[in-house]
Protein backbone atom coordinates (compact mmCIF):
# COMPACT_ATOMS: atom_id res chain seq x y z
CA UNK A 1 0.00 0.00 0.00
CA UNK A 2 1.26 3.79 -1.01
CA UNK A 3 0.27 6.29 1.49
CA UNK A 4 -0.32 9.32 0.29
CA UNK A 5 1.55 12.85 1.14
CA UNK A 6 -1.25 15.05 0.91
CA UNK A 7 -1.84 16.75 3.78
CA UNK A 8 -4.93 16.40 6.32
CA UNK A 9 -7.20 19.40 5.81
CA UNK A 10 -8.79 20.66 8.53
CA UNK A 11 -11.06 23.50 9.60
CA UNK A 12 -9.02 26.65 10.50
CA UNK A 13 -10.50 28.90 13.74
CA UNK A 14 -12.54 31.16 11.01
CA UNK A 15 -14.41 28.80 9.72
CA UNK A 16 -15.38 27.22 13.18
CA UNK A 17 -16.76 30.64 14.24
CA UNK A 18 -18.55 31.06 11.09
CA UNK A 19 -19.99 27.98 11.69
CA UNK A 20 -21.16 28.70 15.48
CA UNK A 21 -21.86 31.94 14.86
CA UNK A 22 -24.43 30.78 12.14
CA UNK A 23 -26.03 27.60 14.74
CA UNK A 24 -26.20 30.78 17.24
CA UNK A 25 -27.95 32.69 14.70
CA UNK A 26 -30.45 29.46 14.20
CA UNK A 27 -31.46 29.32 17.81
CA UNK A 28 -32.06 32.75 18.66
CA UNK A 29 -34.38 32.52 15.32
CA UNK A 30 -35.91 29.29 16.58
CA UNK A 31 -36.21 29.74 20.49
CA UNK A 32 -38.75 32.26 19.98
CA UNK A 33 -40.83 30.19 17.71
CA UNK A 34 -40.31 27.48 20.00
CA UNK A 35 -41.79 29.72 22.95
CA UNK A 36 -44.68 30.70 20.89
CA UNK A 37 -45.74 27.70 19.78
CA UNK A 38 -45.46 26.30 23.71
CA UNK A 39 -47.43 29.44 24.62
CA UNK A 40 -50.08 28.46 21.66
CA UNK A 41 -50.28 24.95 23.07
CA UNK A 42 -50.57 26.14 26.58
CA UNK A 43 -53.47 28.56 25.77
CA UNK A 44 -54.85 25.85 23.48
CA UNK A 45 -55.36 23.46 26.25
CA UNK A 46 -56.91 26.49 28.76
CA UNK A 47 -59.65 26.84 26.09
CA UNK A 48 -60.59 22.78 25.85
CA UNK A 49 -60.38 23.29 29.90
CA UNK A 50 -62.99 25.96 29.26
CA UNK A 51 -65.10 24.29 26.97
CA UNK A 52 -65.10 21.19 28.88
CA UNK A 53 -66.20 23.10 31.90
CA UNK A 54 -68.78 24.83 29.48
CA UNK A 55 -70.41 21.37 28.75
CA UNK A 56 -70.73 20.28 32.26
CA UNK A 57 -72.18 23.43 33.18
CA UNK A 58 -74.83 22.88 30.88
CA UNK A 59 -75.48 19.16 32.16
CA UNK A 60 -75.73 19.95 35.49
CA UNK A 61 -78.43 22.59 34.50
CA UNK A 62 -80.25 20.31 32.24
CA UNK A 63 -80.98 18.20 35.23
CA UNK A 64 -81.76 20.57 37.93
CA UNK A 65 -84.60 22.64 35.59
CA UNK A 66 -81.71 24.85 34.10
CA UNK A 67 -80.36 26.37 37.38
CA UNK A 68 -77.03 26.75 38.04
CA UNK A 69 -74.83 25.77 40.77
CA UNK A 70 -75.47 26.92 43.83
CA UNK A 71 -74.83 25.53 47.52
CA UNK A 72 -76.97 27.81 49.86
CA UNK A 73 -80.69 26.94 49.93
CA UNK A 74 -82.45 29.18 48.07
CA UNK A 75 -84.34 31.39 50.94
CA UNK A 76 -81.17 31.78 53.01
CA UNK A 77 -81.50 35.70 52.89
CA UNK A 78 -84.87 35.06 54.70
CA UNK A 79 -82.78 33.90 57.89
CA UNK A 80 -81.06 37.39 58.53
CA UNK A 81 -79.09 40.04 56.86
CA UNK A 82 -75.85 38.49 56.31
CA UNK A 83 -74.40 35.18 56.21
CA UNK A 84 -73.15 34.35 59.74
CA UNK A 85 -76.41 35.39 61.39
CA UNK A 86 -78.17 33.78 58.76
CA UNK A 87 -76.88 30.74 58.63
CA UNK A 88 -76.96 30.98 62.81
CA UNK A 89 -80.76 31.13 62.64
CA UNK A 90 -80.94 28.63 60.35
CA UNK A 91 -79.61 26.21 62.28
CA UNK A 92 -81.67 27.63 65.31
CA UNK A 93 -85.09 26.84 63.64
CA UNK A 94 -84.54 23.85 61.92
CA UNK A 95 -81.68 21.83 64.24
CA UNK A 96 -78.83 20.90 61.96
CA UNK A 97 -76.31 23.11 60.45
CA UNK A 98 -76.80 24.42 57.02
CA UNK A 99 -75.20 21.35 54.62
CA UNK A 100 -71.86 21.91 54.30
CA UNK A 101 -69.86 22.25 51.54
CA UNK A 102 -68.61 18.70 49.84
CA UNK A 103 -64.91 18.24 48.79
CA UNK A 104 -64.63 14.60 48.49
CA UNK A 105 -63.77 11.19 49.63
CA UNK A 106 -59.91 11.16 50.74
CA UNK A 107 -57.50 10.06 53.16
CA UNK A 108 -56.95 11.50 57.00
CA UNK A 109 -54.43 14.33 56.40
CA UNK A 110 -51.05 12.79 56.98
CA UNK A 111 -52.53 9.17 57.49
CA UNK A 112 -52.53 8.10 53.87
CA UNK A 113 -53.06 4.42 55.34
CA UNK A 114 -56.37 4.94 57.16
CA UNK A 115 -59.83 4.37 55.21
CA UNK A 116 -60.93 7.77 53.23
CA UNK A 117 -63.42 10.11 55.16
CA UNK A 118 -65.87 12.49 53.76
CA UNK A 119 -63.79 16.06 54.28
CA UNK A 120 -66.35 18.75 54.24
CA UNK A 121 -65.94 22.57 54.20
CA UNK A 122 -68.22 23.61 56.62
CA UNK A 123 -70.88 26.54 56.18
CA UNK A 124 -72.43 27.34 59.69
CA UNK A 125 -72.65 30.56 61.62
CA UNK A 126 -70.15 29.45 63.84
CA UNK A 127 -67.02 30.28 61.81
CA UNK A 128 -67.98 34.25 60.12
CA UNK A 129 -64.89 34.03 58.15
CA UNK A 130 -65.90 30.39 56.31
CA UNK A 131 -69.67 31.34 56.38
CA UNK A 132 -69.08 34.37 54.48
CA UNK A 133 -67.24 32.74 51.74
CA UNK A 134 -69.25 29.57 50.89
CA UNK A 135 -72.47 31.71 51.50
CA UNK A 136 -71.87 34.56 48.90
CA UNK A 137 -71.14 33.83 45.04
CA UNK A 138 -68.49 36.65 46.11
CA UNK A 139 -67.73 38.68 49.73
CA UNK A 140 -68.32 42.72 49.03
CA UNK A 141 -68.32 43.67 52.67
CA UNK A 142 -64.64 43.94 53.68
CA UNK A 143 -62.91 42.06 56.58
CA UNK A 144 -61.92 38.96 56.08
CA UNK A 145 -62.59 37.03 53.14
CA UNK A 146 -63.67 39.86 51.21
CA UNK A 147 -63.67 39.36 47.33
CA UNK A 148 -63.95 35.60 47.63
CA UNK A 149 -66.27 33.53 47.37
CA UNK A 150 -67.89 30.62 45.70
CA UNK A 151 -67.32 32.13 42.14
CA UNK A 152 -63.55 30.85 42.90
CA UNK A 153 -63.90 27.71 43.89
CA UNK A 154 -67.72 25.98 43.56
CA UNK A 155 -67.55 24.23 40.91
CA UNK A 156 -64.73 22.62 42.34
CA UNK A 157 -66.67 20.53 44.54
CA UNK A 158 -68.45 17.35 44.49
CA UNK A 159 -72.31 18.43 43.72
CA UNK A 160 -70.35 19.59 40.15
CA UNK A 161 -67.60 17.86 39.76
CA UNK A 162 -69.47 14.73 39.13
CA UNK A 163 -70.07 16.14 35.74
CA UNK A 164 -66.49 15.95 35.45
CA UNK A 165 -63.42 13.39 36.32
CA UNK A 166 -65.15 14.14 39.97
CA UNK A 167 -61.97 14.95 41.88
CA UNK A 168 -61.50 18.46 43.47
CA UNK A 169 -58.16 18.94 42.45
CA UNK A 170 -57.97 18.04 38.76
CA UNK A 171 -55.94 19.21 35.89
CA UNK A 172 -59.20 20.88 34.27
CA UNK A 173 -59.76 23.29 36.83
CA UNK A 174 -56.26 24.49 36.40
CA UNK A 175 -54.95 26.81 32.90
CA UNK A 176 -51.43 25.50 32.56
CA UNK A 177 -49.81 29.44 32.71
CA UNK A 178 -50.62 29.41 36.41
CA UNK A 179 -47.94 28.66 37.60
CA UNK A 180 -48.40 29.37 41.28
CA UNK A 181 -51.60 27.03 41.95
CA UNK A 182 -50.03 24.25 39.57
CA UNK A 183 -46.77 24.51 42.01
CA UNK A 184 -49.49 24.23 45.19
CA UNK A 185 -52.22 21.73 43.42
CA UNK A 186 -49.47 19.06 42.12
CA UNK A 187 -49.15 16.51 44.22
CA UNK A 188 -53.24 16.65 44.36
CA UNK A 189 -53.59 15.36 40.66
CA UNK A 190 -51.54 12.36 41.25
CA UNK A 191 -53.91 11.96 44.54
CA UNK A 192 -56.20 8.66 44.11
CA UNK A 193 -58.94 10.19 45.74
CA UNK A 194 -61.43 12.53 45.04
CA UNK A 195 -59.84 15.48 47.55
CA UNK A 196 -56.80 14.91 49.20
CA UNK A 197 -55.29 17.63 51.77
CA UNK A 198 -52.22 19.41 50.07
CA UNK A 199 -49.24 20.76 52.09
CA UNK A 200 -49.02 24.13 52.95
CA UNK A 201 -46.81 26.38 50.64
CA UNK A 202 -44.80 26.85 54.10
CA UNK A 203 -44.37 23.48 55.09
CA UNK A 204 -46.89 23.70 57.51
CA UNK A 205 -50.18 21.54 58.02
CA UNK A 206 -52.28 21.27 54.98
CA UNK A 207 -54.37 23.78 52.69
CA UNK A 208 -58.52 23.26 51.58
CA UNK A 209 -59.24 26.41 49.09
CA UNK A 210 -56.33 26.42 46.53
CA UNK A 211 -58.97 27.56 44.43
CA UNK A 212 -59.35 27.12 40.83
CA UNK A 213 -57.96 28.59 37.63
CA UNK A 214 -61.33 29.96 36.19
CA UNK A 215 -63.60 31.84 38.12
CA UNK A 216 -67.16 31.79 37.78
CA UNK A 217 -69.53 35.68 37.35
CA UNK A 218 -70.38 36.34 41.08
CA UNK A 219 -72.75 39.25 38.95
CA UNK A 220 -74.49 35.95 37.51
CA UNK A 221 -74.97 33.97 40.71
CA UNK A 222 -77.03 36.67 42.54
CA UNK A 223 -80.51 37.28 41.70
CA UNK A 224 -80.21 39.82 38.82
CA UNK A 225 -82.05 42.34 40.79
CA UNK A 226 -79.24 42.53 43.29
CA UNK A 227 -77.32 44.32 40.54
CA UNK A 228 -80.08 45.51 38.49
CA UNK A 229 -79.52 49.51 37.51
CA UNK A 230 -82.45 51.67 38.87
CA UNK A 231 -83.08 54.74 36.54
CA UNK A 232 -84.82 56.71 39.66
CA UNK A 233 -81.68 56.69 41.67
CA UNK A 234 -79.11 56.36 39.23
CA UNK A 235 -77.66 53.12 40.94
CA UNK A 236 -76.81 49.72 40.38
CA UNK A 237 -77.03 47.41 43.74
CA UNK A 238 -79.26 46.44 46.26
CA UNK A 239 -77.94 44.39 49.17
CA UNK A 240 -78.85 40.75 48.43
CA UNK A 241 -79.36 39.34 52.14
CA UNK A 242 -81.91 41.97 52.14
CA UNK A 243 -83.92 40.53 49.23
CA UNK A 244 -86.01 37.57 49.18
CA UNK A 245 -84.42 35.30 47.32
CA UNK A 246 -81.26 37.70 46.51
CA UNK A 247 -78.81 34.87 46.68
CA UNK A 248 -81.15 32.79 44.84
CA UNK A 249 -79.39 31.28 41.73
CA UNK A 250 -81.08 32.06 38.46
CA UNK A 251 -81.21 29.75 35.84
CA UNK A 252 -79.14 29.94 32.60
CA UNK A 253 -81.74 30.94 30.52
CA UNK A 254 -81.86 33.71 32.02
CA UNK A 255 -79.05 35.45 30.61
CA UNK A 256 -80.79 37.97 27.94
CA UNK A 257 -77.32 38.76 26.22
CA UNK A 258 -75.66 34.78 26.11
CA UNK A 259 -73.17 35.40 23.88
CA UNK A 260 -72.28 39.00 25.51
CA UNK A 261 -72.13 37.99 28.93
CA UNK A 262 -69.27 35.95 30.46
CA UNK A 263 -70.14 32.89 32.58
CA UNK A 264 -66.32 32.11 33.41
CA UNK A 265 -62.38 33.13 32.77
CA UNK A 266 -58.91 32.57 33.80
CA UNK A 267 -58.57 34.98 36.83
CA UNK A 268 -54.74 35.20 37.01
CA UNK A 269 -53.82 37.54 34.42
CA UNK A 270 -52.21 34.43 32.10
CA UNK A 271 -51.87 35.95 28.85
CA UNK A 272 -49.64 38.79 27.19
CA UNK A 273 -48.01 38.64 31.02
CA UNK A 274 -44.84 40.38 31.61
CA UNK A 275 -41.86 38.96 33.16
CA UNK A 276 -42.64 40.32 36.62
CA UNK A 277 -45.42 37.89 37.99
CA UNK A 278 -45.71 39.18 42.04
CA UNK A 279 -48.41 41.56 42.35
CA UNK A 280 -46.54 43.83 45.24
CA UNK A 281 -50.07 44.87 46.95
CA UNK A 282 -51.07 41.50 47.93
CA UNK A 283 -49.48 39.87 50.92
CA UNK A 284 -49.71 36.00 51.20
CA UNK A 285 -53.44 35.32 50.38
CA UNK A 286 -55.85 32.09 48.62
CA UNK A 287 -53.61 31.27 45.89
CA UNK A 288 -50.05 32.41 46.57
CA UNK A 289 -47.23 30.60 47.34
CA UNK A 290 -43.77 31.40 49.06
CA UNK A 291 -45.35 34.92 49.55
CA UNK A 292 -45.94 35.41 45.93
CA UNK A 293 -49.69 36.82 44.80
CA UNK A 294 -50.47 36.99 41.09
CA UNK A 295 -51.60 39.80 39.56
CA UNK A 296 -55.76 39.32 38.16
CA UNK A 297 -57.20 39.22 34.48
CA UNK A 298 -58.68 43.10 35.38
CA UNK A 299 -54.99 44.42 36.68
CA UNK A 300 -53.44 45.23 33.05
CA UNK A 301 -54.69 46.34 29.83
CA UNK A 302 -52.32 43.78 27.89
CA UNK A 303 -54.39 41.39 29.85
CA UNK A 304 -56.48 38.95 27.13
CA UNK A 305 -58.47 36.21 29.41
CA UNK A 306 -59.36 32.91 27.95
CA UNK A 307 -63.26 33.69 28.69
CA UNK A 308 -66.37 31.35 28.63
CA UNK A 309 -69.23 33.02 27.28
CA UNK A 310 -73.30 31.71 28.83
CA UNK A 311 -73.98 30.48 25.02
CA UNK A 312 -71.05 28.09 25.65
CA UNK A 313 -68.64 29.90 23.28
CA UNK A 314 -65.19 30.62 23.96
CA UNK A 315 -62.98 33.79 22.77
CA UNK A 316 -60.26 36.24 24.20
CA UNK A 317 -61.72 39.18 25.75
CA UNK A 318 -58.94 42.27 26.00
CA UNK A 319 -59.07 44.51 29.32
CA UNK A 320 -59.11 47.25 26.82
CA UNK A 321 -62.12 46.12 25.21
CA UNK A 322 -63.85 45.17 28.22
CA UNK A 323 -63.28 49.33 29.17
CA UNK A 324 -64.04 50.22 25.82
CA UNK A 325 -67.39 48.59 25.72
CA UNK A 326 -68.09 50.02 29.37
CA UNK A 327 -67.19 53.63 28.15
CA UNK A 328 -69.68 53.33 25.18
CA UNK A 329 -72.58 52.25 27.25
CA UNK A 330 -71.92 55.00 29.88
CA UNK A 331 -71.79 57.88 27.02
CA UNK A 332 -74.92 56.32 25.84
CA UNK A 333 -77.17 55.13 28.71
CA UNK A 334 -75.63 57.53 31.52
CA UNK A 335 -74.41 54.03 33.29
CA UNK A 336 -71.46 51.61 32.26
CA UNK A 337 -71.51 47.98 32.46
CA UNK A 338 -70.16 47.03 35.73
CA UNK A 339 -71.50 48.41 38.81
CA UNK A 340 -69.75 51.22 40.80
CA UNK A 341 -72.27 50.97 43.33
CA UNK A 342 -71.52 47.55 45.54
CA UNK A 343 -69.26 47.94 49.15
CA UNK A 344 -66.28 47.76 46.87
CA UNK A 345 -66.60 51.17 45.41
CA UNK A 346 -65.76 52.56 42.68
CA UNK A 347 -61.96 50.94 42.86
CA UNK A 348 -64.37 47.76 42.12
CA UNK A 349 -62.79 44.27 42.27
CA UNK A 350 -58.78 45.12 43.23
CA UNK A 351 -58.66 48.23 41.03
CA UNK A 352 -56.49 49.59 43.10
CA UNK A 353 -53.82 46.47 42.97
CA UNK A 354 -53.29 46.79 39.09
CA UNK A 355 -50.27 46.74 36.97
CA UNK A 356 -51.22 50.01 35.01
CA UNK A 357 -54.23 51.99 34.75
CA UNK A 358 -56.85 49.72 33.50
CA UNK A 359 -60.07 49.86 35.67
CA UNK A 360 -62.33 47.24 35.10
CA UNK A 361 -64.46 44.79 37.09
CA UNK A 362 -66.28 43.39 34.23
CA UNK A 363 -67.34 39.96 34.99
CA UNK A 364 -67.42 40.37 38.60
CA UNK A 365 -69.83 43.14 39.34
CA UNK A 366 -71.87 43.04 36.17
CA UNK A 367 -74.98 45.80 36.22
CA UNK A 368 -78.24 43.56 36.03
CA UNK A 369 -76.51 40.19 37.32
CA UNK A 370 -76.69 37.22 33.97
CA UNK A 371 -79.32 39.86 32.55
CA UNK A 372 -76.97 42.26 31.61
CA UNK A 373 -73.25 42.06 29.12
CA UNK A 374 -70.28 42.47 29.40
CA UNK A 375 -68.81 43.65 26.33
CA UNK A 376 -71.43 45.67 23.39
CA UNK A 377 -70.73 42.96 20.40
CA UNK A 378 -69.36 40.08 19.51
Amino acid sequence: MKLSNRPIRAFTIIELLVVVSIIALLVSVLLPAIGKARDQAKLTLSIANLRNLGTAHAAYAANYNDRQVTFVIDGISDYGPDSSSALNAYAAMWGPVHPNLVLGWGPPLDMPGEPYILWQYHLDGAQPAHASWGGNPITMGGGSGSGFGQFRFGHQLRTFNDYLNGRYYDPIFFAPKEVFLYEIVKDGFESPAQFAMIEADDGTGGQVLYTSSYALSPAAMYSPDALKYDEDTGEAYTEPWSMPGGLRCPAMSQALYPNLKTHMLEHGWLQNRPSALCNPAFVGGTGSYQGCEPYYFNHAWESQPATLFFDGHVEMVGVREAMRADGRAETQSGYGLWSRDTPLGTDGYYIDAGYDQAATSFHILTVDGIRGRDLTSN
